[in-house]
């Protein structure tokens, strides 16, 4: 038989669809070419393909190759459709068996040698292969990440001999077993008892990871603002499977070098620094990578200095923090990336940063504070749920006695959990993922509450936006509390956690 058909991945955005590879021999002059859509790599996959061929003691035909790659409009891109072509040109010229190949995908690059080179994004891959009923036979070294799939048959090969070894059944390969777990992960995170006094924060801290609201923290500099930003992840559930594989996914198409297998139960942490572009925050380039927010995905951002990002990249921001997906779009394609990220912020009260820190240092005018905060948009700053005002500590607190402990990561974790496990089973979701008439019905407040509410928006000039992050924040503090309404002490607190709408 001169066609041989087998199955590989193309990626698109955190997507494999799938790529039929149709391997093609005939007579006439001897040449081998490639279509289907083929960007610069993978028509440069011919030359690896003879080399590798050959120098593994293989015969490459002298006769007219022809490789499409199906779908004919789905841009085909990297190495990774090179193992599949070599097998197709090796079952085509009947140097290898044919009979297995349709219960196999295959994806991995040749050096001229033969060996088999990682690609990025093979956890897609591993995903869509499992869900399709095949098993995959990949890279050594992309085993560990295809490993963290449950129910995946994965075969990883590091010659390309050894792959025709198995396929013609002279010597199987080992199915790859993951020794992955979740223990190791959570050990490396920072406590909650390092940070001492600001009961004030560290409330709205385990308020906004009880409802995965978005937090700002305002206050002079060394109050521990970055401290307890930094302790957030500590504090929040454990990841499910799914939401794992989710943000390995992400990491996996963005740099395989990066991606690590062990820690993948670990949710993510990303704190770009202010001088980050817009493109380097929500993902960009000809060939749309994901960005901060999505590698943040069920996960944290941190950005600290807030007013110092350029507004243009603070404003893309608006957009993921509504929807939790980002769209980046180019000429000929568009790729959709999750951004379900939880957004801690901090920020200075003033350029110098001593404003009301209870010195006489600030020596800021009235028009430079202003113009310092009117770098946050109001559009971004109504869509963060809560602004905390963190202020210097007493010199006493730092110096607490040892019988004094504050309360450790767990502790504050385990009623955390408690809370995310009622919005689940009320509601399916956490308390920030509501919108519209939900939020009404979940949120609703007691008749005293609702006039304390309405007073506070006629005071403050809030927004209907503000309102409903308002009820939510009451919500998420009546669930730490097990209680089943909404009542006029959590409407107070959540009012209270608006700083910068009362300024």
């Amino acid at each position: 038989m001169s066609l041989a058909i087998l199955y590989s991945r193309a990626q698109e955005g955190v997507q494999a669809p799938l790529v039929t590879v149709e391997v093609h021999l005939s007579n006439g002059l001897p040449g081998l070419s490639i279509v289907g859509l083929p960007e610069m790599a993978v028509r440069e996959s011919k030359d690896r393909v003879r080399g590798a061929l050959i120098n593994s003691q293989f015969e490459f035909p002298a006769r007219r190759i022809t490789i499409n790659l199906a779908p004919a409009d789905l841009p085909k891109e990297g190495g990774r459709f090179d193992l599949p072509i070599a097998l197709g040109i090796l079952a085509a010229s009947n140097q290898l068996t044919m009979d297995p190949l349709s219960h196999y995908e295959f994806s991995g690059e040749l050096a001229l040698s033969g060996e088999l080179r990682p690609i990025s994004g093979i956890l897609p891959a591993a995903l869509t292969a499992r869900d399709a009923g095949r098993s995959l036979i990949l890279p050594q070294q992309n085993a560990g990440e295809a490993g963290l799939v449950n129910g995946l048959q994965c075969y990883p090969a590091s010659h390309l001999l050894e792959v025709c070894s198995h396929l013609n059944s002279v010597n199987p390969l080992a199915q790859y077993k993951s020794t992955h777990g979740i223990e190791a992960s959570e050990k490396s995170r920072l406590d909650m008892a390092d940070v001492y006094g600001q009961s004030h924060a560290r409330r709205a801290l385990e308020i906004s990871a009880a409802g995965a609201h978005s937090l700002l923290y305002i206050g002079p500099p060394g109050t521990g603002k970055s401290m307890l930003a930094s302790r957030l992840p500590g504090i929040l559930p454990p990841m499910s499977e799914e939401e794992a594989l989710e943000s390995a996914a992400i990491h996996s198409v963005a740099n395989n070098r990066a991606f690590q297998p062990a820690q993948w139960r670990q949710r993510p942490f990303r704190a770009p620094h202010h001088t980050a572009s817009a493109a380097a925050l929500v993902g960009g380039g000809s060939n749309p990578k994901p960005g901060e927010i999505s590698l943040a995905h069920r996960g944290v951002l941190f950005l600290d200095e807030l007013p110092e990002f350029d507004r243009h990249t603070l404003e893309v921001l608006r957009e993921p923090l509504e929807n939790g997906r980002i769209t980046i779009s180019r000429a000929n394609r568009q790729v959709d990336y999750p951004s379900r990220f939880q957004l801690i912020a901090a920020m200075n009260p003033c350029p110098c940063g001593h404003l009301g820190d209870g010195s006489n240092r600030c020596h800021c005018t009235l028009d430079r504070i202003t113009r310092y905060r009117m770098r946050i948009s109001g559009p971004l700053l109504d869509r963060i749920d809560m602004h905390v005002e963190v202020p210097r500590q007493p010199l006493q607190i730092n110096r607490q006695s040892p019988q004094r402990q504050e309360e450790s990561s767990e502790t504050i974790r385990r009623r955390v959990i408690d809370a995310r496990e009622i919005q689940l089973d009320r509601q399916g979701c956490t308390n920030q993922v509501l919108q519209g008439v939900h939020i009404e019905q979940v949120a609703a407040p007691d008749k005293a509450g609702n006039e304390l509410l309405h007073r506070a928006i006629e005071k403050l000039g809030l927004s209907m936006r503000a309102y409903h992050r308002i009820l939510k924040v009451a919500r998420t503090i009546a669930d730490l509390e097990a209680s089943p309404k909404v009542e006029t002490a959590h409407i107070s607190e959540a009012i209270g956690y608006r700083r910068l709408d009362r300024s």
